[in-house]
This record gives C-alpha cells, sequence and structure tokens, in this order.
C-alpha cells in the first residue's frame, strides 16, 4: 500500500511549484529519500528547505490522525489540522525562507494532500 505521507508531500509539491520554486518535486523527493536517515542536517538550505518542510508536516500530518484514529475512526480534518498547528509551533520548524502567508498556505496544502492521500488509500492506523 503506498505511504500516504510520501503521496501527500508529493501531491502538496506539486500544487505548490510557483516560479520562485520550479523544481519543489524535486526537492521534496530527496527530502522524502532522506526523512529515514538517522544523520540530519542542523538546517536546511533553500530550496531543499521547502521540501523538507513539506516532508515534515506530510508525516507530523500522518502521525497525528493515526493518533485521532485511535478514539474516533473518522477524526474530523479541523481536528488533525489544528493539532498539526499547535505541533509545529512547539517545533519551531524550519521558515525555508519563504513568507509567513507562503508558510501557512504550504502547511494548509500539505495537510489537505495528506489526509487526501489517506483517504484515497483506505489506509489503517499503524
Amino acid at each position: 500500500m503506498a505511504d500516504p505521507v510520501e503521496l501527500g508531500a508529493r501531491a502538496a509539491a506539486k500544487r505548490l511549484i510557483t516560479p520562485h520554486a520550479p523544481a519543489l518535486t524535486t526537492d521534496v523527493e530527496v527530502a522524502l529519500h532522506t526523512r529515514d536517515t538517522t544523520t540530519r542536517p542542523d538546517q536546511y538550505i533553500d530550496p531543499i528547505s521547502l521540501g523538507a518542510l513539506i516532508v515534515s508536516i506530510a508525516s507530523l500530518t500522518w502521525t497525528i490522525y493515526n493518533d485521532l484514529r485511535k478514539s474516533n475512526p473518522t477524526p474530523p480534518p479541523e481536528a488533525v489540522t489544528r493539532r498539526v498547528r499547535v505541533q509545529l509551533d512547539r517545533l519551531d520548524t524550519p521558515q525555508a525562507g519563504i513568507s509567513p502567508a507562503e508558510r501557512e498556505r504550504c502547511i494548509d496544502i500539505t495537510i489537505e494532500e495528506t489526509l487526501n492521500s489517506a483517504a484515497q488509500n483506505g489506509d489503517e492506523p499503524t
């Protein structure tokens, strides 16, 4: 079965491509490839940092979605979004060299696409 984190991150990257980040899909692929490594850089550099941010948000979304499904088989997307945002605020996620408005858009789209991927695949919590 397909990984909702990968599917969500890839779908978000496609929606977030701009003239300023034309290689975003490639950056996300790099971030996906390195997400399971034991060593991580202390700080990401642009433009890869945006790809890393997307993968981080997708991973966090999937984790929170699975946690919420333990008490509610179909958690409302708003509940997932709220918890993701709280966690991101606590984690001090990289800004990826983007404006606060662009960061918010990136968060919204990545959460939406990750939840869409989970729903389309009928994935169960792990």
